[in-house]
């Protein structure tokens, strides 16, 4: 299963009439091309994993751009298969119309939970009634969350497609058997509330955490392959639900400042090396946690929070932090040390500065280049 990039990236290495060609056209492309035929041959096909849609139009464009290729090669409408991440704020008030319009080739949609919490920050966070509390406080299981997971259930199965869980980030260390065993009980409580939940399937951030995850399935399916027919009726989302985050609780801790700074920094420095995805501190970090580390800075710095222990955040506390950071890093690792200050700047650029930058990766990718 490929996913392409979002339609806001671009190929700078392929020109179409002097222009980059969009990075998500260039992925499906290549390997709509080159890998269907044989996939049919295997008794499977073109499958696909759409990102960062906000609405149906993005849905019907990427409808567009499958019928039009299968008609291309000559295949059967319908070969193209693809699961969509709800992963953004506007897209949640849009799932059934985002079916709708993939009708003939999608086959559910997957809740993106940490780029979910991003996209909500970066849409509604500059209402001071919307402000975060520190990320290990953003759980499944606060109202606006929950309320977003079970409508993507609730809407899936009303119409006959998966509802498919998100990524526990925990993940096992095979030189720690205590961090093992917590990784393993997190994931664990994870799976079985999504598996309760209605989910028919879901995502795990290590192989050893695979077993783990279907034995949570198999004890609430049992030996169904899904719970299409469990239809959430007890359901009744509300878009004040969606839009509840005053209801969560929760503290910003100076502790939550310096993780957000020590992780975005940690991440970024990795993606500029080539890494997609990071173990960092016992959790698989990817984009989307880099993302909420840095838009929840901006957040507490754009409404003048203060921390549980009295510490303004503002950009000079920020970036002192930030600057505290490079310095343990860089120590621990000189060899590394020019890039963890590439990294840094990069990130704390795009946490203060106004509004709050669409997307990172934009700022970083000019940078790899």
């Amino acid at each position: 299963m490929v996913r392409p990039r979002g339609w806001h990236l671009r190929e700078k290495h392929v020109l179409v009439g002097g222009e980059s060609i969009s990075a998500s056209l260039f992925d499906f492309g290549l390997t709509f091309f080159w890998i269907t035929s044989e996939a049919l041959k295997r008794d499977s096909g073109p499958y696909f994993y759409l990102p960062k849609l906000e609405g149906a139009h993005e849905a019907t464009l990427w409808a567009e751009v499958f019928a039009h290729s299968e008609d291309v090669l000559g295949v059967p409408r319908g070969t193209v298969r693809a699961t969509v991440l709800i992963e953004t704020l506007p897209a949640a008030f849009e799932m059934e119309e985002i079916l709708f319009a993939l009708r003939d080739f999608s086959v559910g949609l997957n809740a993106g939970r940490w780029d979910y919490i991003f996209s909500t920050i970066k849409r509604i966070g500059a209402d001071p009634r919307c402000v975060l509390p520190d990320r290990s406080d953003v759980t499944m299981t606060v109202p606006f969350m929950k309320a977003y997971s079970e409508l993507l259930v609730q809407t899936c199965h009303r119409h006959g497609a998966h509802a498919i869980g998100g990524m526990a980030a925990f993940i096992p260390d095979r030189k720690n058997a205590d961090v093992t065993a917590l990784a393993i009980e997190k994931v664990r409580s994870d799976k079985l509330r999504e598996a309760t939940a209605g989910f028919d399937g879901t995502w795990v951030a290590h192989p050893d955490l695979v077993e783990i995850a279907r034995e949570q399935f198999d004890n609430v399916l049992g030996t169904e392959p899904n719970q299409l027919d469990n239809l959430r009726l007890d359901v009744a989302t509300t878009s004040d639900d969606l839009f509840a985050l005053d209801e969560i609780g929760g503290h910003v801790t100076n502790a939550g400042v310096v993780t957000n700074v020590d992780v975005g920094i940690r991440y970024v420095a990795a993606w500029l090396g080539g890494t997609g995805a990071a173990a960092i501190h016992g959790l698989m970090e990817d984009a989307a946690t880099a993302e909420i580390s840095r838009s929840q800075l901006w957040q507490w710095v754009h409404h003048g929070v203060r921390t549980t222990e009295g510490v303004l955040i503002d950009g000079e506390y920020v970036r002192g932090e930030v600057s505290r950071a490079v310095g343990i890093l860089a120590n621990a690792d000189p060899q590394e040390a020019d890039r963890y200050r590439e990294a840094a700047e990069l990130f704390v650029t795009s946490a203060l500065t106004e509004p709050l930058a669409e997307f990172l990766t934009l700022a970083v990718y000019e940078l790899l280049e």
